[in-house]
């Protein structure tokens, strides 16, 4: 196979012709298909199975889909091969239609390829990094240049921004936010996804070990991030949070000059007199110690804080008012899947998250404690990637939990793709939460779980779900069965 892609794109294909994606269904790759219609290329593609929120962006947009992979599938009805092909990450060099895509002729491309050359080209590159707060980080720099400085940047981020009911945006010159992933690019690019992204601005929000698929420690993780620093434009500026050891270690490499954020003394930028509430969290913005701001965002917890102070401080960096930036900051409405509140029934509040991640499931949990206070807060939680499939975690997850006054955890669903010696217990898991004296329970499916929830709920109750997936529909079965409950006791 020929996997030098970049030499087989000599020039872009003309407006109106058809782009074919494979795996267009993945929150990335759909919304590069809206961008791309928007540009006004013809666009359709295939993917394993479609479910919302991006199923119904691509039905929206009048994107055909095609579910399951074949070689087939390449040509239109009219027996025509598209003029491009792009390859999410998702796909495997053994997929029979990625095979076909490869020995075609037609020029073939990555996800992040098609970014950096249908969307960055006469733009500066706004990216954000880091192991942990990219979305909601990326998420919070839109609005702040959009509701706050009236720039209306493009962006590309891996969720469903409330108020624009989409995660992607062409925008108009000179800002583009993008998610910078350091997940690997395609199966024939092994490097991350944020090494095409031409960062002239960047967050880097925190450096831990995951995508144990991947990488193979610490040190390969780091290695990445390395290479992100570097290509920072030197007249372009960094912004890094301090309170990562790892971060501070990679960013030696920057390119840019490197502006440091935290609650410390010595940062740069510091955050003060931070107060989590109903709400959300207000802070004091301090540079070089003086006050520049006061920042109130409508979300909870101090790691939210810090990535609403990254946001300001890049910027303040980049010659915009911080006062527009935390007004745009205050008008942020988030995004899909992080802490979303879902529904209400019969005053039990159902929130859908993203959390997979020890850490992220922690400081989420302590988020959602300190605004929900005095209300019980049952946790349930899938392990469904591929590093919480993983044992690499399990001693770390038992302490993760333990803010929670409840928790439920999900059967690995689909133990198979760990390997085998290398597999996450959700049954030991339970043990180890129980043991530190929690409620905790091992359930093997989304039905079970519903069940337990319905039986157990009471008013009051805050339910998170905690999944980078549909979770056999858990959300929506389980509002509809506590709604159904509640009228019932009318």
């Amino acid at each position: 196979m020929n996997h030098n892609t970049q030499l087989q794109i000599k020039e872009l294909p003309p407006v109106g012709s058809q782009i074919y994606l494979m795996g267009i269904c993945g929150t990335g790759m759909a919304a590069l298909a809206g961008l791309l219609t928007e540009l006004g290329y013809n666009v359709r593609g295939s993917d394993s199975a479609a479910y919302p929120p991006m199923s119904l962006v691509l039905e929206r947009l009048g994107i055909d889909v095609t579910i399951g992979y074949t070689p087939e599938n390449l040509k239109n009805p009219e027996g025509s091969l598209p003029a491009l092909i792009i390859i999410g990450n998702v796909i495997r060099a053994d997929n029979p239609e990625a095979q076909a895509a490869v020995s075609s002729g037609v020029p073939y491309i990555s996800f992040p390829q098609a970014i950096e050359l249908f969307f960055l080209k006469d733009r500066n590159p706004l990216v954000v990094a880091g192991t942990h707060g990219k979305t909601t980080t990326s998420t919070m720099l839109v609005s702040a240049l959009d509701a706050g400085c009236s720039l209306d940047p493009g962006f590309m981020i891996g969720g469903m921004l409330q108020g624009y009911d989409a995660g992607f945006n062409k925008g108009s010159r000179p800002w583009f936010v993008l998610e910078g992933d350091e997940y690997d690019t395609a199966f024939f690019d092994k490097g991350p996804k944020f090494m095409h992204y031409r960062p002239f601005g960047a967050i880097l929000t925190s450096i831990e070990f995951d995508h144990a698929d991947i990488f193979q420690d610490i040190e390969a993780v780091k290695r990445a991030f390395r290479g992100f620093t570097s290509i920072i434009h030197p007249e372009g500026v960094l912004v890094a949070c301090s309170q990562w050891p790892a971060v501070r270690e990679v960013c030696n490499s920057a390119s840019s000059r490197v502006v440091w954020y935290g609650d410390s003394p010595s940062d740069d930028w510091q955050l003060k007199d931070v107060k989590v509430h109903h709400a959300g969290t207000t802070f004091q913005a301090r540079r070089h110690g003086t006050l520049v701001c006061q920042v109130d965002i409508p979300f909870p917890g101090m790691h939210n804080a810090l990535n609403a102070l990254a946001v300001l401080a890049l910027g303040t960096e980049l010659g915009l008012e911080p006062e527009d930036l935390a007004r745009g900051l205050s008008m942020c409405r988030g995004v899909k899947r992080r802490q979303e509140v879902r529904g209400e029934p019969g005053g039990i509040t159902v929130i859908d998250d993203f959390a997979h991640h020890p850490s992220a499931v922690k400081v989420t949990i302590e988020a959602l404690k300190a605004k929900y206070d005095n209300r019980r807060l049952i946790v349930v939680f899938e392990p469904r990637t591929n590093t919480s499939r993983r044992s690499v975690f399990q001693e770390r997850y038992s302490r993760a939990f333990d803010r929670a006054d409840m928790v439920i955890v999900r059967s690995v669903p689909d133990p198979e793709k760990a390997p085998e010696g290398d597999r996450f217990s959700s049954e030991k898991l339970a043990q180890d939460i129980s043991a530190r004296g929690i409620d905790a329970r091992c359930l093997p499916d989304a039905t079970a779980i519903l069940e337990t929830l319905l039986e157990i709920a009471e008013k009051g109750d805050v339910i998170a779900i905690f999944s980078n997936g549909a979770f056999e529909g858990l959300h929506q079965r389980l509002l509809e069965g506590l709604a159904q409950l509640h009228q019932q006791k009318l």
